[in-house]
């Protein structure tokens, strides 16, 4: 029986889940293949899991579902899915050492959030101006 784990990441308002399975190292997001993923730098930063655990990563297929959120979101919450499915993959705590000496965010949330807008203001921090003459 093949081993299937599953694991989620999120970033703003997008989300992410990643499968990760026994294969030949496909790569799929939203069912393109990584390699056609556009733009460009939304596919270095989900690529950047595959290459430091690029002893592992050519063993396996992974599968990522990602929705909401716009596209630099999107690839910050599937680079998210994707280390924590490989470190849930390997069972052992050296790949997550390594992820956690690169980047912490490889394997923990950034749990920032958008600042709602305060009443009668048309931003977030910006206040009304006062003219009293």
């Amino acid at each position: 029986m093949k081993k299937i784990v599953h694991e989620s990441g999120s970033r703003k308002r997008a989300i992410a889940r990643a499968t990760v399975k026994e294969g030949s190292g496909v790569v799929k997001v939203n069912n393109i293949l990584l390699e056609n993923f556009e733009p460009r730098l939304a596919r270095m930063k989900i690529k950047e899991p595959l290459l430091i655990a690029d002893n592992i990563s050519d063993k396996v297929d992974i599968s990522v579902k990602v929705s909401g959120g716009g596209y630099m979101a999107q690839a910050d919450a599937a680079r998210l899915a994707i280390a924590r499915a490989l470190v849930g993959f390997v069972k052992g705590d050296s790949l997550k050492n390594v992820f956690l000496k690169y980047d912490r965010h490889m394997l923990v949330a950034d749990v920032r959030r958008k600042e709602m807008c305060k009443p009668n203001d048309s931003k977030a921090r910006a206040k009304r101006q006062k003219s009293y003459r």
